[in-house]
């Protein structure tokens, strides 16, 4: 039996940011490297569930102890889900920002986008 819309594929921008596409879901959050380089984060302005946000675009803008970021979707689609728990407890996204601190669920509008981004062994290679 085949798996294909089940696997789960992990891709990154090379401004830091990861999707996890799970079928015709992805999860988005930034990158270890990203959350080092802006250091401790103190705010999150999240999106709203119902927007429709494009690739490259502004998804949530961060502010850290260092600078405020603007944080970009890897892929097109609808946000069907924010993570609730960072408002109660930013210090997911300083301590597991690839797990437990990611930012938002889309649905995709244009899956084939996932292939334009880097593979994991891809990204660290060039920010490790």
């Amino acid at each position: 039996m085949e798996h294909n819309g089940d696997e789960i594929i992990m891709r990154y921008t090379d401004s830091h940011e990861w999707v996890e596409v799970n079928g015709a879901e992805g999860k988005i959050g930034i990158s270890s490297h990203a959350q080092k380089e802006l250091g401790e984060a103190v705010y999150i302005e999240l999106p709203r569930i119902g927007e429709i946000v494009e690739k490259g675009k502004e998804v949530a803008v961060i502010e850290s102890t260092k600078a405020a970021a603007d944080i970009y979707s890897p892929v097109s689609g609808k946000v069907v889900a924010v993570n609730q728990r960072l408002k109660e407890d930013l210090s997911l996204l300083n301590n597991s920002p690839e797990k437990e601190g990611w930012i938002c669920k889309i649905t995709l509008s244009n899956p084939n986008e996932i292939e334009e981004l880097l593979d994991p062994t891809s990204y660290l290679s060039i920010f490790s």
